[in-house]
């Protein structure tokens, strides 16, 4: 073992003999801040150390955070920092997670990769909704994770669910939500425009709807999703039960954009012109080639009401503004967004760097993996 190791080690002993809250927190301050600035050289051995002690550390804290206001702002410090580290200690966080204070857990539920399906099924069976509704904000979660989130039957958690594109939901989920829709008009629009929704639960979400949530389905439906949408509202009107049109078929559009990009002719212009004529297969697989992403991470970033999550590929393609409005714009079938929304998604694009958006980028591609 190193000497800084065992280093470390004599202080977080010295820190636990002495019992001393102010002695504890600064050394828990300097072990992450010594973790942080090396996180991604470590090696498992060294991981591990890290792991043990500020485990031990935190341990103390705790037991003082009931009545210290100032341990519980350290811990929730401690969670920020740690949780968008792919190689962060995995017993802290984990330890972290399972805080009752959700300032605390919050940023790890939220955001860290080390949280495996298992510890989040154990999280959305046993913690607070705030909790629940954590979790459910993370990208790419699995229908194992998403089924124990919606058994709790938390309206908050469900539209948090349907909102999130990345939320693999299956069709016992499904069922869970379009029951809860039909008296949460927002929740019901928010699910009735999700690709993946099954053509049987999606009827039955029309049939319960009102008219005013009917109209609003078919405004904010994705050009893929309009015709569908439309049929099965006129079905439900006529009383009359018709087969929903099939998944989209994007194989067609990948040969297309393979072709275009072996002859060089793949360019932002090519995109900017599928996203203003609703070629939606041809812009979904554009834009993956051009991000260096896939279909499968894109596609449902295209179909969600959020922009966020859209202007990640856009960034890392490096894409004009104007061509990033373009595809933002396309996933509707009127192609009109607001302009208060569009004003909002350009400061967030403004803001982002195509260096964040990338690493963004292939921590979707894993989890989707």
């Amino acid at each position: 073992m190193s000497t800084a190791g065992l280093s470390i080690i004599d202080e977080v002993e010295s820190a636990i003999r002495l019992g001393s809250a102010e002695k504890g927190l600064e050394t828990a301050r300097r072990v992450t801040h010594l973790f942080l600035s090396s996180a991604g050289s470590f090696d498992d051995e060294q991981i591990t150390l890290f792991d043990d002690v500020l485990e031990r550390l935190i341990g103390t804290i705790e037991l003082r955070a009931i009545a210290d206001m100032g341990a519980r702002i350290a811990l929730a410090e401690i969670s920020a920092q740690l949780a968008p580290i792919a190689q962060a200690p995995p017993s802290v966080i984990r330890r972290l997670a399972n805080n009752d204070e959700i300032r605390i857990a919050g940023p790890v539920l939220q955001e860290s990769a080390r949280l495996d399906d298992g510890d989040l099924v154990k999280i959305a069976a046993s913690k607070s909704e705030a909790h629940l509704l954590a979790v459910a904000g993370r990208w790419w979660l699995k229908e194992i994770v998403t089924d124990a989130l919606l058994a709790r039957r938390y309206p908050s958690v469900s539209r948090r669910l349907a909102a999130n594109p990345g939320a693999r939901v299956s069709p016992k989920g499904f069922a869970v939500i379009v029951g809860q829709a039909e008296n949460d008009p927002e929740l019901a629009v928010s699910v009735g425009v999700r690709v993946d929704l099954p053509s049987d639960l999606r009827r039955q979400l029309l049939r319960s709807a009102t008219d005013a949530v009917r109209n609003r389905l078919l405004s904010r439906a994705p050009p893929h999703l309009f015709e569908e949408v439309q049929a099965a509202i006129a079905a439900v009107t006529a009383g009359v039960e018709r087969e929903m049109s099939g998944v989209r078929d994007f194989e067609g559009a990948k040969r297309a954009i393979a072709n275009l990009k072996a002859a060089g002719q793949l360019t932002e212009a090519t995109l900017f012109g599928f996203a203003k004529q609703r070629r939606y297969e041809e812009a979904v697989a554009a834009l993956a080639a051009l991000s260096g992403s896939t279909v499968e991470v894109i596609r449902p970033l295209m179909q969600s009401l959020r922009e966020d999550g859209l202007l990640v590929p856009c960034k890392a393609a490096q894409l004009s503004w104007e061509t990033t409005a373009a595809v933002l714009e396309s996933r509707f079938a009127t192609g009109a967004m607001k302009p208060a929304d569009i004003a909002r998604a350009q400061g967030n694009y403004a803001r982002m760097t195509p260096e964040n958006a990338r690493r963004t980028l292939r921590f979707w591609q894993v989890r989707a993996s």
